[in-house]
């Protein structure tokens, strides 16, 4: 497969969706907008439609099944957003995305994506209406739940919770730590997404360190790491009108500690 394959699916969509007269618009996101589309990406759509099709599945997989042999698809919900259909094409294999809005939804947006036809200006005058934002909750929203989520991981490990503490420190790397260092880089706080391809040597280190096995002493060890990282990316980044949690911070620690003196060595 190659971004050929991308790109004749992309005009292939545009030939079907255009002959539509519910159909006002196609535009695609992602890895495409971006101009960084390669052989592992997926497409992502947006379908600007008169009538509102979101909240109907059925309808929604019609629309996909116009485009080719569908093997699976699914709403978004797991990713907060219903309006989504998440498709796997067959011949060629390819995962697309398909989001379905009507013009007063077209113009709220993480990222301004590439329009590939519309009618009566409608994405040009919804685009330019407001700006891309990318969803970032704020760093005062991550050290009001960081330490709780530290004592959490360090109860899971005290119990000998060993597979969930593996998933409460991955949480925390996802959630905190990669979006934190995106922000470190000027780069948009999408979890994990590429960040092997920014980070420093040091930060990759520090990163590596709090990934581990499933050994108490390994997740205890990775925990710590955890923590002294968040505490770092905070004295950098985090504004002088933070609140830090400090009496939160340090209940946690001490827990943690604690608890690494009872799990097994």
């Amino acid at each position: 497969m190659s971004t050929s394959v991308h790109k004749q699916f992309l005009e292939h969509a545009a030939s079907i969706f255009k002959q539509d007269e519910n159909i006002l618009g196609l535009a695609v996101g992602g890895s495409w907008a971006e101009q960084e589309i390669d052989v592992f990406s997926d497409l992502d759509l947006i379908l600007v439609t008169r009538s509102k099709i979101a909240g109907d599945a059925q309808l929604m997989r019609a629309h996909a099944e116009r485009l080719g042999s569908v093997l699976t698809a699914f709403t978004g919900e797991h990713v907060g957003d219903p309006r989504l259909l998440i498709c796997l094409f067959e011949n060629p294999l390819l995962h697309v995305d398909i989001k379905f809005v009507t013009p007063d939804e077209a113009n709220r947006r993480a990222l301004d994506p590439v329009i590939v036809f519309e009618k009566d200006e409608v994405l040009t005058n919804a685009l330019s209406s407001a700006k891309a934002e990318w969803p970032f909750a704020g760093y005062q929203w991550f050290e009001d739940r960081f330490w709780k989520w530290i004592h959490y991981t360090a109860s899971k490990l005290g119990r000998g919770e060993y597979f969930e503490t593996h998933d409460a420190i991955s949480f925390i790397r996802s959630n905190v730590l990669g979006p934190m260092l995106a922000q470190k880089y000027d780069k948009y706080p999408r979890g994990m997404r590429k960040i092997e391809q920014y980070l420093s040597a040091e930060d990759r280190k520090r990163l590596e360190n709090t990934v581990t096995g499933l050994g108490p002493q390994e997740l205890l060890r990775a925990t710590m790491e955890v923590a002294l990282l968040y505490r770092d990316l905070r004295e950098l980044l985090f504004p002088d009108t933070s609140n830090w949690r400090i009496s939160a911070e340090h209940a946690a620690m001490e827990y943690l500690e604690k608890i690494g003196q009872q799990i097994p060595s």
